[in-house]
């Protein structure tokens, strides 16, 4: 079994899983902190001074809290629309740098060879693409 794992590892495969998990987690602090920190603000003060992270709604127990962290802390039941709307905000950057990246992956890609066989469609023989007659069966392509 130690052996199967060493290859496993030796493959190359654990190793790039590894190093793609920890650099997406670097990129989602990066990201979390640029829509936490820049974009949200600049949004808020843009529809009047709203701050997004102390939107919340108290469920149960009454009472007005001036900050979601006050709320939490008397510890009553809230529904934090802000930060849900912060995650989101995350969530789409993210997704739009990441199709940014596979897009820029895909041009540096040489494109695809092209088929130098077919199958024929009656003894699914592999004949050249300029083939008009089968080898093996002799039927018209």
């Amino acid at each position: 079994m130690f052996k199967e794992f060493k290859e496993f590892i030796a493959k190359g495969n654990a190793i790039d899983l590894a190093v793609g998990v920890v650099i997406g987690a670097a990129f989602g602090a990066i990201v979390t902190s640029l829509v936490k920190d820049v974009i949200m603000p600049v949004v808020g003060l843009a529809l009047g001074g709203v701050d997004f992270g102390n939107k919340f709604v108290v469920l149960k127990g009454g009472g007005s809290y001036p900050t979601l962290a006050a709320a939490q802390e008397a510890g009553v039941p809230t529904l934090n629309y802000g930060v849900f709307i912060n995650a989101i905000v995350a969530f789409i950057i993210i997704a739009f740098v990441i199709f940014l990246v596979v897009k820029g992956v895909n041009k540096l890609r040489p494109p695809a060879p092209e088929p130098v066989t077919k199958d024929c469609p009656h003894c699914l023989t592999a004949v050249p693409v300029a083939a008009t007659r089968c080898p093996a069966c002799t039927s018209d392509l």
